[in-house]
Order: C-alpha cells, then structure tokens, then sequence
C-alpha cells in the first residue's frame, strides 16, 4: 500500500495508476488522513471468447454446394433485380 498526499497524486497520477495496474493500493491522503483509495479493477472482456467448432457435426453441404456457377446461372444472377416486385407501384 502507497500513502500519498493529494498534491502529490495531482502531479504524478500517471504514475500512481501504473502501479495500481501492476496490483499495488494508492491511498490518498488530506493532512496525513485517508480520504481516497485508488485500486485496479475487475473488468471482464469486451467480447466473450468465442469457441470454434460449435456447429461442427450439425451443418451439412450439399455435394459442389461451393462449385462455380455455370454461364446459365450467372446470367440469371446477374440480370435479377436486387428486391423482387411483389406488384405495381
């Protein structure tokens, strides 16, 4: 535990906070009285961990399912329009 004064911590809190991140308690003090604690915290991961292989075993392609397009299918794909109409406007 470090016991520091108020103007001391002002002046060298980038500092202090580095040692509050290697583990070590700040405290700090008004006329050699504890008004404040400075201490790292608990922060969990901003993504949990992902697990591969979740679906392994469940998913099923079908045979050439990732097999290029032949010109026919191109040729439709890329004259269909993006939305299809579904009447009049």
């Amino acid at each position: 535990m470090i016991k520091v004064n108020i103007q001391e911590a002002k002046t060298h809190l980038s500092r202090y906070i580095g040692r509050v991140e290697q583990g070590d308690v700040v405290v700090v003090c008004r006329h050699n009285q504890p008004v404040a604690e400075l201490r790292a915290i608990e922060t969990a991961p901003a993504h949990p961990a992902r697990v591969a292989g979740l679906l392994k075993g469940r998913v099923k392609w079908e045979p050439g399912a990732f097999a290029p397009m032949s010109a026919e299918e191109l040729a439709e794909f890329d004259g269909a329009p993006v939305l299809p109409r579904v009447g009049k406007l």
